[in-house]
């Protein structure tokens, strides 16, 4: 994409109401615009973050078995009423609005009920089972004091999954995979992810953990066995028992006196909550009646679990852990380019020749390139490409091309390389 067709706002200046370094970034980068309180347009550049975050979690889900769907995001309250969620989750957090027929709507906060009325009217037997459908759709949360930009902001967007199983050894073992497919997913976005005990809240059942992002502007202090830094980094190595019960706890929840963790290896630091799991065994089946047929003959209730997490949230969770005085520092996976391109002479016919063919090849082998084909001096470019955090930099400049030569810079540690020009393409496919 060539920077003078694709829009890339950024601001040089931000309101003083902004605190939090993630809000901030996402402002002066461009990434996002907001229209009213808690209320934001995710711009082409925060959209392409966005839909790397996406692809990511489609991809663990998928390979677990989950299937894809897409709920309404309104709902009829009747669902709720069945379900006896109508008066008690969220409250005043869920807006609710009457149709043109007077029937009582609400926008979806999180969608038990509607892929419970799918289950329902789909699936008639325990042969169809397991199954669990996921989404990733737009929620609707009105909350009383919207702050911190994405981080908590009224609309967003969220993966929410619900899984359907015969009986609880099954749902345990379906609740497991979606445990380990989730640390897979932010280890895969760069993102260390402390996973804990968690009440169920609203949601109901007895079984729960909170997945919560290491960043050191996190809203919550996090104490936590060193051991859960060894298993994240070697997932495939531990019983997934073993990481479930190692001692993980908010410092709301942290009883010094009675944890079973060592002092000496007890970590402290602070987190941003991403994600949300739960087993509620049969809640919702009893609740609204649902049932299928079992292989004795006899009708049952299947039991099953939601998971959540928050697809804007780790945007900006990432931003958090990954940024410097430049502005942010994207890790390749959900980078919104793999590389963008800077030519530093766009006056020199010959130099924007080689770098419309520099683009052309990179475009031909699959690295999605953001080329700064702009007027603007060498100081604003290097400036904007610091800012928005594109992994690599490749540098053109008058100097270099009478040599041949082209400058690679790594965005996270500021190292610059120099190669030949018709080694470069070989040189990114290493870095990617």
């Amino acid at each position: 994409m060539r920077i003078t067709k694709f829009h890339i706002p950024t601001l040089k200046e931000i309101s003083s109401d902004t605190s939090v370094i993630s809000h901030k970034l996402l402002l002066k980068a461009g990434m996002i615009r907001q229209l009213a309180s808690g209320l934001y347009t995710l711009m082409p550049l925060g959209m392409r973050v966005v839909n790397k975050i996406m692809n990511i979690i489609r991809e663990e889900l998928n390979e677990i078995g989950d299937s894809e769907v897409l709920f309404p995001i309104m709902q009829n309250n009747d669902a709720w009423v069945r379900s006896g969620r109508e008066k008690g989750y969220c409250g005043p957090e869920t807006l609710r609005i009457k149709d043109r027929h007077g029937v009582d709507m609400l926008f979806s906060p999180t969608a038990e009920e509607s892929a419970h009325l799918i289950f329902e009217m789909d699936v008639k037997s325990y042969k169809n089972l397991p199954i669990t459908f996921y989404q990733i759709n737009t929620k609707f949360r009105d909350e009383i004091r919207p702050r911190f930009g994405l981080m908590r902001c009224r609309e967003f967007i969220m993966m929410d999954a619900y899984s359907f199983d015969i009986n609880e050894d099954d749902a345990k073992k379906n609740y497991n995979n979606h445990f380990k497919a989730y640390l897979k997913i932010f280890k895969k976005m760069g993102l260390t992810a402390i996973p804990m005990q968690a009440a169920t809240g609203e949601i109901g059942g007895d079984l729960s953990h909170e997945f919560h992002i290491i960043a050191e502007n996190g809203e919550s202090g996090i104490f936590y066995d060193k051991k859960l830094d060894e298993i994240t980094e070697n997932l495939a190595q531990f019983d997934i028992s073993e990481l479930q019960n190692i001692y993980a706890k908010t410092d709301d929840k942290h009883d010094e006196k009675n944890c079973p963790t060592l002092p000496e290896n007890l970590i402290y630091k602070r987190g941003i909550e991403v994600g949300h799991i739960f087993y509620y065994k049969d809640n919702y089946t009893k609740k609204m009646d649902i049932t299928i047929q079992g292989q004795d003959g006899k009708l049952f209730h299947p039991v099953g679990g939601c998971y959540g997490m928050g697809v804007t949230r780790i945007m900006a969770a990432a931003i958090e852990v990954n940024n410097d005085e430049k502005g942010i520092i994207w890790h390749k996976s959900i980078s919104p380019f793999d590389v963008i391109l800077i030519n530093l002479s766009p006056k020199d016919e010959k130099i924007i020749q080689k770098c419309n063919e520099i683009y052309n090849l990179f475009m031909q082998n699959n690295i999605d390139t953001l080329y700064d084909d702009t007027h603007s001096s060498p100081g604003q470019k290097f400036n904007n490409a610091d800012l928005i955090g594109i992994p690599f930099q490749i540098i053109l400049g008058s100097k270099g091309f009478e040599k041949n030569k082209i400058e690679i810079k790594n965005r996270k540690n500021g190292q610059i390389s120099t190669v030949l020009i018709e080694n470069l393409l070989q040189e990114i496919i290493k870095l990617l």
